[in-house]
């Protein structure tokens, strides 16, 4: 892609601020971003500012060297909370900042924050805040989202590039997840281990149905050899409890008994993951974990699993609707069989 810019800003940065995104999902599409920011100025110090709730996806991610973690303001008037976040910002003397998010407020904590040279999308009537205020590209609704985010980092002379989403695991968390499923009877090293993610915290529109992930799992478990293990976060724990109240002992239900990087840690060690398009589904694609995505009501082309995984998606007149709720008949997953899907789950086992 030609370089808009390769002059700006006109002096190498020292201090990097990079405001990711909020949702789980939009941040591991959002690494490669970290990784090119690096590359391209190896001796500048980075800061990734998240939210605190998904700031754990980051740690031991050597692109960085400072996590700037906070707690979402409860409305605009706490300002207490705000000016605490633009204090923070001020000490920290940034002297680039990159906007991943779309949001009125961050760019104001930017430029409340003393923050020069900021960058980041129009929108939300803050372009009056940005040094660069950068046009959204046209294909935004038919090109992967860690493609969107890479494009914003273009005026600054870093071209496009292949870098993947990338999360890490540490040594030690991988022996603490061994401990967890051997707490589970589960043998990491004679077991195959599937991992299921019913769930997804936009809506039920992006789910596929508990009785066919109740069934998959059945089909699964008539090889000895496999253990299911099923995740979900505290909101989605009922959902879980619920599929997996009359299922053997093979099945695990750790919804909402794990932290983010015990999560991380745990997806890492499943032969291959189920998952519905979710927060999930992208920190497997990240790891490097084989897995199965079910799409219905949103675009596989933007949020798919990347660099790899396989989808399946029908073909309805109605998709992608990006509707929480599906006002209809939810054809777009009643059209998902469960012999496709388990189908689909041998193959990634046998492969692996």
């Amino acid at each position: 892609m030609e370089v808009i810019d390769s002059h700006w800003p006109s002096e190498t940065p020292r201090n990097i601020i990079v405001r990711m995104p909020n949702w789980l999902g939009d941040l591991v599409m959002a690494t490669p971003v970290l990784a090119d920011l690096r590359t391209q100025w190896p001796n500048s110090k980075i800061t990734a500012m998240c939210q605190a709730n998904v700031a754990p996806l980051l740690t031991w991610d050597p692109n960085i060297d400072e996590i700037f973690s906070y707690h979402r303001p409860s409305g605009w008037i706490h300002r207490s909370q705000h000016f605490a976040i633009i204090e923070r910002l001020r000490q920290g003397e940034y002297d680039l900042g990159v906007l991943l998010t779309n949001s009125f407020s961050s760019a104001w904590w930017f430029w409340r924050g003393w923050v020069k040279n900021c960058i980041g999308y129009q929108s939300n009537i803050r372009s009056c805040l940005l040094q660069k205020a950068v046009p959204y590209p046209e294909n935004k609704e038919t090109q992967h989202q860690a493609l969107t985010y890479k494009m914003l980092l273009t005026p600054m002379g870093i071209s496009i590039s292949e870098t993947p989403p990338c999360l890490y695991v540490s040594e030690k968390e991988q022996q603490e997840a061994s401990q967890i499923l051997q707490r589970s009877g589960i043998n990491a090293a004679e077991n195959t281990i599937v991992g299921i993610n019913p769930g997804a915290a936009y809506g039920s529109a992006k789910c596929w149905l508990p009785e066919r992930f109740i069934e998959v799992t059945q089909q699964l478990l008539r090889d000895p050899k496999v253990s299911v293990i099923y995740f979900g976060d505290p909101a989605g724990a009922p959902l879980v409890n619920q599929i997996c109240q009359n299922l053997p002992n093979r099945v695990i239900n750790l919804a909402g008994k794990t932290s983010i990087r015990e999560l991380m840690a745990l997806i890492q060690k499943c032969q291959v993951v189920l998952t519905n398009d979710s927060g999930p589904m992208h920190i497997a694609a990240a790891l490097g974990t084989p897995l199965v995505a079910l799409f219905g009501s949103t675009n596989s082309i933007k949020t798919g699993p990347n660099p790899a995984g396989q989808v399946i998606q029908k073909k309805v007149e109605c998709a992608p609707c990006y509707k929480r709720v599906c006002p209809i008949d939810f054809r777009c997953m009643k059209g998902i069989s469960v012999d496709e899907v388990y189908y689909a789950m041998r193959q990634a086992i046998e492969k692996h």
